[in-house]
């Protein structure tokens, strides 16, 4: 009798903490205002809905807690002034790749990162943007290093 009220016990705690854990973890994921970007290649141009982080608080939530981000979605990151900009995947669940991107729009550079890695990806160069988009989808749709992003009004 008693081991079995201590197994009642023990599970109701864990239903309550990962009920709790769940709670936490949807609160923090908030989705921010979006924009359709156009990725101009060399020889076509992409289309892809970015969500715009604006804020210090917006881009250090990033795409944190994030379950799935599909192809054609991703997270712009938008700096006040060109610099070297490192990101890293800490509560990141999904794979991602980023392009670091200069005040004129061209992309100087795509990465790879993977979910919780720690280690910081840092620009090889000063840039003013950020564009992050699920693991493997630049070269997908044929994006590279060189291709222009249009970012009128930002």
């Amino acid at each position: 009798m008693v081991s079995r009220m201590l197994g009642n016990r023990y599970f109701f705690l864990f239903f309550i903490f990962s009920f709790t854990i769940q709670s936490c973890v949807a609160q923090r994921v908030t989705k921010l205002e979006t924009q359709d970007l156009v990725i101009e290649g060399t020889n076509h141009s992409v289309s892809i809905n970015a969500e715009i982080a604006k804020t210090s608080e917006q881009r250090a939530q990033g795409l944190m807690f994030r379950t799935e981000l599909p192809d054609g979605e991703g997270m712009l990151f938008v700096f006040e002034r060109d610099d070297f900009q490192s990101f890293w995947m800490k509560d990141t669940l999904i794979p991602l790749s980023i392009a670091f991107i200069l005040s004129d729009g061209r992309i100087v550079e795509i990465r790879d990162m993977e979910p919780g890695n720690l280690n910081p990806v840092v620009s090889s160069r000063s840039v003013r943007y950020a564009l992050e988009v699920p693991q493997g989808w630049f070269s997908r749709v044929d994006i590279t290093v060189g291709d222009r992003i249009i970012l009128d009004g930002l």
